[in-house]
């Protein structure tokens, strides 16, 4: 099950760094240039875009700002939504303190 798991965040890394690297050549912009602009070397960018499992989850959260796409990682761990939860808010809404009375 270990190895599983391991071939499967292998191949999404790879996956990930594929379409990396489909971005930034979309932008016309060279590994020297996109890897200076994320403020990491030339050989970290090539790690990244090779799906090495190595590179700093920071330096991807650059690229997905850079990228325009931040907001794809806000997805990951969001709160799970349940309808349970979401009925007992609309069945019982927040207590509210009664006014003081002018006097």
């Amino acid at each position: 099950m270990e190895t599983m798991i391991s071939e499967n965040i292998s191949t999404l890394l790879q996956t990930l760094g594929d379409r990396l690297r489909v971005e930034r050549l979309a932008r016309n912009e060279s590994q020297t240039r996109f890897a200076a602009r994320l403020g990491i070397s030339v050989p970290t960018l090539r790690r990244m875009e090779q799906g090495d499992a190595s590179a700093q989850f920071g330096h991807w959260l650059t690229a997905l700002t850079l990228l325009g796409r931040i907001n794809e990682a806000e997805a990951l761990l969001a709160p799970r939504y349940s309808l349970f939860d979401a009925a007992a808010r609309v069945e019982k809404p927040p207590r509210q303190r009664a006014r003081r009375k002018a006097g």
